[in-house]
């Protein structure tokens, strides 16, 4: 247990603005996903990808600023792919 203390205080001791970031990213995706799964017969997407979108975002920055490469470019991703099935869901494309 003291190692998994210590691994939480490092991280937020390294940068705590890219921990509040990432917390923020955490916090609102699992919202998205429990929505999406709570209303998984019928989902509205006009709520669940402005959430993933919001996560994608924050977590950009977290990982711009601890310059982690690979989930950045992986999480740039996502944010488009977010906004693209937000357009799809609003009938936009």
């Amino acid at each position: 247990m003291n190692k998994i203390t210590e691994f939480w205080k490092s991280s937020y001791h390294s940068d705590s603005k890219a921990f509040m970031l990432e917390m923020v990213s955490f916090f609102v995706t699992v919202y998205a996903s429990a929505y999406l799964a709570i209303n998984a017969s019928s989902p509205d997407m006009t709520i669940v990808y402005p959430f993933f979108f919001i996560g994608s975002v924050t977590a950009i920055w977290a990982y711009h600023r601890r310059k982690l490469v690979w989930p950045y470019m992986l999480t740039i991703y996502f944010a488009i792919v977010n906004v693209f099935g937000f357009g799809v869901a609003m009938g936009w494309y």
